[in-house]
């Protein structure tokens, strides 16, 4: 009976194992779509289109009136973002970039 369990045991362990993402696939997707995203990004340089990012309501209007706070609270509720990314991306954009 030991043996059985023991046995169930690896056999759970070893196909649980297997079912895990490999991690050159991984390097191999990240590496192609840091690609991707360079050549989007070198075609948008060349056609002159600028992106203004999500619209993003009630966020440039609250920047515009210096109040960052709020600015951050409504970029959390249209993102869904957490609050050190919010604050970060705000602050990005009172800055300009």
């Amino acid at each position: 009976m030991e043996t059985a369990l023991i046995l169930l045991a690896v056999a759970l362990v070893l196909s649980l194992v297997l079912r895990l993402p490999r991690r050159d696939r991984q390097d191999r997707s990240t590496l192609r779509l840091v690609e991707i995203e360079r050549r989007l990004q070198l075609m948008m340089d060349q056609l002159g289109i600028v992106d203004q990012g999500p619209a993003l309501p009630g966020v440039r209007e609250h920047l515009a009136r210096g109040d960052k706070i709020k600015a951050i609270k409504a970029y959390r509720q249209a993102t869904g973002v957490d609050l050190r990314t919010a604050k970060e991306a705000v602050e990005a954009m009172a800055a300009g970039r």
